[in-house]
């Protein structure tokens, strides 16, 4: 993605997103109409073969009744989980295109939420509004993630619990995304920090030590870390490979504290 220097990063994030929706890449709608049922189905089925343990990390239907926030709904299909569960339900975006996209996607079922589009880094809520704050794979592309972190700490209850996952280092991903963007193009010295920044998704993207992770939420209580490695960084390999490789490695680090 082209970026002038002084264009703010969070510009060139929310001038990628909304080209884009996450999740709604062409090879998963095929050629399904945009908006339609089966163009959300297309979506919904592939976000969780990809990424099952959602639900067992998110528990959705645990909230029931919480007030919720989701910060970077996407293509609401998540949203759409916590609308079902009867959560008093409040999501953000960076985007246009992904509150338009989960409005929508909840209209379907008669569902509704408290949605706007704004920079999280600055959220427009009073403090301890929230039981319940959710963000996956989100926060990495901010310019400033300890901002939205430090307002997920200001918007919990005491006792309120934040639920996310991050980008983590090394994992088999940021070692394939070396391989790709540094050895293969000659530029072995390319750190993984510059070529998460610079290669891969939206401009800015970040990956995180579980040490780094842990010192972002250093104002939270009981953390709870837990590495996951994920079908995208599996898929092509041999079963026996697979079942070879531990968690440490995976790409995606799941989130559990409480305010």
């Amino acid at each position: 993605m082209n970026r002038s220097e002084d264009q703010p990063l969070n510009d060139s994030v929310q001038e990628f997103w909304e080209s884009e929706t996450c999740g709604t890449h062409d090879y998963i709608v095929n050629e399904e109409s945009k908006y339609s049922k089966s163009w959300f189905e297309r979506i919904e089925d592939h976000r969780y073969r990809m990424e099952p343990f959602i639900h067992a990390v998110a528990q959705f239907t645990r909230h029931r009744g919480k007030r919720v926030l989701e910060i970077g709904v996407g293509a609401g299909t998540d949203h759409l989980q916590w609308a079902r569960a009867g959560t008093d339900l409040y999501g953000v975006d960076l985007t246009d295109a992904a509150v338009t996209t989960t409005q929508k996607r909840l209209e379907m079922f008669g569902l509704r939420s408290n949605l706007q589009r704004i920079d999280a880094e600055s959220l427009p809520f009073e403090d301890g509004y929230f039981d319940v704050v959710y963000s996956w794979g989100v926060i990495h592309h901010s310019e400033h993630p300890e901002r939205i972190i430090k307002e997920i700490h200001r918007v919990l209850k005491p006792g309120g619990k934040f639920i996310g996952m991050l980008y983590r280092r090394p994992s088999i991903y940021t070692i394939k995304a070396w391989i790709r963007y540094g050895l293969l193009r000659a530029k072995p010295w390319r750190s993984v920090k510059y070529i998460m920044y610079h290669f891969v998704e939206s401009i800015g993207t970040k990956a995180y030590t579980t040490a780094e992770v842990r010192n972002l939420l250093a104002n939270f209580r009981n953390l709870e870390l837990t590495p996951i490695v994920t079908p995208y960084e599996t898929n092509r390999l041999p079963k026996v490979i697979k079942e070879m490789i531990p968690a440490s490695l995976g790409n995606f680090l799941a989130i559990q504290a409480y305010r």
